[in-house]
């Protein structure tokens, strides 16, 4: 009766070693999966920084368009006051005449 309570606990325990070893396997595959959803957060970081140059850059460059709009219209702004200088002249030229 000792052998087959001893042959039960043993065959117990081994099939308990055995669930225990294989429910372990899919932590580590799990903890394998770790350095990959290290490097899915690595890749998340870089589109981030990515994003935030591209940002920065299209931030620069309407800024650029903007000066270049502003000094576009200080140019036409120049060219009408100029236009109506030379106007105003030729006006009083013309008073000074008559």
């Amino acid at each position: 009766m000792n052998k087959l309570l001893a042959a039960l606990i043993a065959t117990l325990f081994a099939g308990a070693t055995f669930a225990a070893s294989h429910a372990g396997a899919p932590m580590t595959a799990a903890s394998g999966a770790k350095p990959a959803a290290s490097a899915a957060s690595g890749a998340k970081k870089d589109a981030k920084a990515e994003m935030k140059a591209e940002k920065k850059e299209a931030k620069a460059e309407m800024k650029a368009e903007k000066k270049e709009a502003k000094a576009e219209m200080k140019a036409k702004e120049a060219k009408a006051e100029a236009k109506a200088a030379k106007a105003e002249a030729k006006a009083d030229a013309a008073s000074a005449k008559k």
